[in-house]
C-alpha cells in the first residue's frame, strides 16, 4: 500500500483525506464519484427547465445584499440573439469579471428566458465542455483540487494496479483492464467510458464477495460437527401430534434441518419466512430433533417479551415430551439467575430460551448443540458469535421474518444454506389494508369504535416518539395523550417506545397482553413482537414515513388468530409515488414481493439494515439493480472454487481473500 504523504501536499488536505478514511493512494482512487457534471450545450425543453448555455454579458452587473447573502443579476445575449436574465446567488466576487462583451457560459435552470444559474464559467462553452466527476468530500476540499490528487495517484501507482479478475473472465465477458476501469471511472471522455469502467468495477466487487463467501462455506464444510443421531419414530410421532397439519414449506425446511443435524458438518443454515407463516413450529422442531439427540439447544430472541412467547410456546407443544425448558432474561432476580446457571451447567435444562443474558459469561452449557436466532438482524456479528462459541461444534439455524427473494437470498447469504417458507398456514385470513389519506383518524373512528365496543384491542403506530419542530409527523406520546383524553374511563391506553426501560416496556406489553390495555399507542419497537390474538386492528399515522417492508411487518402484528383484522394507512402526504406505495400494500400480501418491490425502490440497506442484515455496503454495484452481474459473478467464483480446490488454480487471489478473511471476519460468523 503506497501513503497517501506522497502527493506532497499540506499537512491540513491529508489531515482531511484521512477524515475520509483515506490513508493510501489505493483508497484514493477508490473513491468513486457519486455522480457526474455533463458540461455541453443544453437548451430547455418543455421535460426539462435545464441549461447550459454560451452568453455575451450586455447589461452592468447588479448586486443586491442581505446580511452575508448576495443575489447577484446581469443579463446574456446567446448564439441565437435570445436575451436571457441570470440570477445567481454568493457569486459577487466574480463582478470585476463580467464587463460587458465578456462570453460566460451559464450552467443552471431556466424558465421564462430568466436562468437562476448554479455554476458560473467565465469561459467559452468549448473550453470547459466535457463530464466532470463529482465526489462527496469534506469541507475544505474542492473538486478540482481532488480531481489533481487522483490523476496524480493514478500516475504513481502506474503498472502497480493489477487486474483482480483472472484473463479467462476478463475475456469471457468482454472487459477493459482495471487500471483503464480507474481512469474511466475518475475522467470520462464519454458516456461509453462510464458505462465500461462501471461494468468492470461492479463485477470485480461482486466477484470479490462472492468468492469470500464461497470460501467461508469451504471452510464450514470442512469443518467437524457433531453427526446427531436420534429417534425419527419418536420425532415423527411428536410431529403427527401437533394440533394442525404443517405446510409443504415447513415440512421441506424441517427435512433441510433434520439432514444438517444427522450430517457430520456444522449446520449453518438461514430459515427465512413471512410475517405468520410458522418459522417458530420449524425452530421448535430443530430444538425437539437436537434434544432427542441428547444436546442441550438454546433460542435468542431479541426482546424478553418475544423470549417469553418462545418459552410459552415451546412449554405448550412439549408438555407431553420429557424436555425441560429454561427461560433466561435479565429482569429475573439474583437468585433466579443463578439457580438457572446451575440448571443449565448440570444438564437440567434441555431447552434455554432467553435475550442477550445466554451468552453472558456465567451461562455455562453442558452439551450446547444447537443455538437458534430469531429475527437474527436484530443481534450484531459478535453477540451470534459468542452465544455459538459457547459449545463445540453448535449447529447453527438463524430466522429471519425479512424475507428476500430465493435466488437473492441464495446471492447474498452464500455461505449459509437457505430454507424458504412461502406458503401460509391454512385458516389465515389476509388482513384489510386500507389507505385513508387524512392526517387524523376521524375518517376512521367510527369502525374504531365499533371495533372497541365489540371487546378487540388495537395498536396505532407512531413515527416519532414526542414532536419534532424538523418533521411534521404525529408523535406516540401526543397521539397517546389525545386518545386517552378522548376515551377517558372507557378504555385503557397504553404508550410504548424505544427510549423507554425494558423493565416499563415489559409492563405495558403485558398489559396489552392481558387486556388491561385496550389501545397500544407505540413506535415500530412492535414490530417484532408478541402475539396478541385479541388485537385485530392497527391504525398506522404517516404510513409514508415507513419502508414497505417495515409497514408489512408492523401489519404482521394483527390477524395472529382466526378473526378478520383490519390496518389502516393513514397519510396526508400529497406525493404521487407516497401514495402509489400505499395502495399497492392494499392490494399486495405477499411479503416476498413486499420485500422486492421495496428493495428495488429503497436498496437493501434501507430494506433490511446495514451491516446487520449481513449485507455488504458495495461501492458502485446495487445489489437489485445489478443483480444479473451479481447472478454471473456468483457462478464465476462457484466454477473458481471448484478449480482451486480440484486443481490448485486461482491461488493468489484465494490468499488476498483468506488474508482479507483473518483481518476482518465480519461475515464469517
Amino acid at each position: 500500500m503506497t501513503d497517501i504523504r506522497l502527493l506532497k501536499t499540506t499537512e491540513k488536505r491529508l489531515e482531511l483525506l484521512r477524515q475520509m478514511n483515506i490513508h493510501t493512494l489505493e483508497d484514493l482512487v477508490s473513491q468513486y464519484p457519486y455522480r457526474y457534471e455533463i458540461i455541453e450545450e443544453q437548451y430547455p425543453t418543455d421535460e426539462d427547465d435545464h441549461v447550459v448555455i454560451e452568453g455575451t454579458v450586455i447589461s452592468p452587473v447588479k448586486i443586491f445584499f442581505k446580511g452575508r447573502m448576495s443575489r447577484m443579476t446581469f443579463e446574456v445575449e446567446d448564439r441565437y440573439l435570445q436575451h436571457f436574465q441570470v440570477t445567481i446567488f454568493n457569486r459577487h466576487f466574480l463582478r470585476q469579471y463580467l464587463k460587458i462583451d465578456t462570453i460566460v457560459t451559464i450552467i443552471g435552470k431556466c424558465q421564462n428566458h430568466r436562468i437562476t444559474a448554479s455554476d458560473l464559467k467565465v469561459k467559452p462553452l468549448q473550453e470547459i465542455k466535457g463530464i466532470y466527476p463529482v465526489y462527496s468530500l469534506k469541507e475544505g476540499l474542492t473538486q478540482k483540487s481532488f480531481r489533481q490528487y487522483i490523476k496524480k495517484a493514478l500516475h504513481l501507482l502506474h503498472q502497480q494496479i493489477e487486474d483482480f479478475i483472472p484473463e479467462k473472465y476478463l475475456i469471457q465477458h468482454h472487459l477493459i483492464r482495471k487500471e483503464n476501469a480507474l481512469y474511466c471511472i475518475h475522467f470520462p471522455e464519454n458516456k461509453k467510458d462510464i458505462q465500461e469502467a462501471l461494468k468492470y468495477l461492479k463485477y470485480e466487487e461482486f466477484l470479490k464477495f462472492q468468492l469470500t463467501m464461497q470460501l467461508i462455506k469451504q471452510q464450514r464444510i470442512q469443518e467437524i460437527g457433531m453427526a446427531k443421531d436420534f429417534d425419527v419414530t419418536v420425532f415423527q410421532n411428536w410431529i403427527l401430534s401437533l394440533p394442525f397439519p404443517l405446510t409443504t414449506d415447513q415440512q421441506k425446511a424441517i427435512k433441510d434441518i433434520v439432514e444438517d443435524l444427522k450430517s457430520p458438518h456444522m449446520m449453518y443454515r438461514f430459515l427465512q419466512g413471512d410475517v405468520g407463516s410458522g418459522k417458530t413450529v420449524v425452530s421448535l422442531a430443530a430444538l425437539y430433533a437436537n434434544y432427542l439427540a441428547g444436546f442441550q439447544g438454546a433460542l435468542m430472541a431479541p426482546t424478553e417479551i418475544l423470549a417469553t412467547q418462545h418459552y410459552q410456546t415451546l412449554t405448550h407443544f412439549l408438555e407431553e415430551t420429557p424436555v425441560r425448558i429454561e427461560l433466561l432474561t435479565g429482569s429475573l432476580s439474583v437468585k433466579e439467575k443463578e439457580a438457572s446457571y446451575q440448571r443449565i451447567a448440570q444438564g437440567e435444562a434441555d431447552i434455554i430460551v432467553g435475550t442477550h443474558a445466554l451468552f453472558q459469561d456465567k451461562v455455562v452449557y453442558s452439551k450446547l448443540g444447537l443455538v437458534i436466532t430469531d429475527e437474527q438482524h436484530r443481534f450484531g456479528v459478535m453477540q451470534r458469535k459468542a452465544l455459538k462459541n459457547k459449545g463445540q461444534q453448535v449447529d447453527f439455524l438463524i430466522m429471519s421474518a425479512t424475507p428476500i427473494p430465493r435466488t437473492l437470498a441464495i446471492s447474498m447469504y452464500g455461505d449459509m444454506d437457505v430454507s424458504t417458507i412461502k406458503t401460509m398456514p391454512q385458516g389465515r385470513l389476509p388482513v384489510i389494508t386500507k389507505y385513508i389519506h387524512s392526517a387524523s383518524m376521524k375518517p376512521i373512528l367510527k369502525d374504531l369504535k365499533n371495533y372497541l365496543a365489540r371487546g378487540g384491542q388495537c395498536y396505532v403506530i407512531c413515527p416519532l416518539v414526542e414532536e419534532s419542530d424538523h418533521l411534521e409527523a404525529k408523535s406516540a406520546m401526543q397521539i397517546a395523550d389525545a386518545m386517552q383524553r378522548y376515551f377517558q374511563k372507557q378504555y385503557h391506553v397504553g404508550l410504548l417506545h424505544g427510549q423507554m426501560k425494558d423493565e416499563d416496556k415489559e409492563k405495558v406489553m403485558t398489559g396489552f397482553l392481558n387486556n388491561t390495555i385496550q389501545i397500544l399507542v407505540s413506535t415500530t419497537v412492535v414490530e417484532v413482537g408478541v402475539d396478541v390474538k385479541n388485537a385485530n386492528m392497527m391504525v398506522i399515522y404517516n404510513a409514508e414515513r415507513f419502508g414497505l417492508s417495515q409497514l408489512h411487518q408492523l401489519r404482521g402484528r394483527i390477524g395472529r388468530g382466526k378473526e378478520q383484522a383490519y390496518c389502516y394507512l393513514m397519510s396526508a402526504s400529497s406525493s404521487p409515488e407516497a401514495k402509489e406505495r400505499l395502495q399497492y400494500l392494499e392490494k399486495s400480501h405477499d411479503g416476498f414481493e413486499i420485500s422486492l418491490y421495496d428493495l428495488k425502490l429503497r436498496g437493501p440497506g434501507e430494506v433490511l439494515g446495514q451491516r446487520q442484515s449481513g449485507l455488504p455496503t458495495f461501492l458502485v454495484a446495487d445489489v437489485m439493480k445489478d443483480f444479473p452481474i451479481l447472478s454471473v459473478a456468483r457462478k464465476d467464483a462457484q466454477e473458481m472454487i471448484y478449480d482451486y480446490v480440484q486443481n490448485h488454480e486461482y491461488q493468489g487471489i484465494m490468499s488476498q481473500i483468506q488474508e482479507k478473511l483473518k483481518v476482518n471476519n465480519e461475515y464469517v460468523d
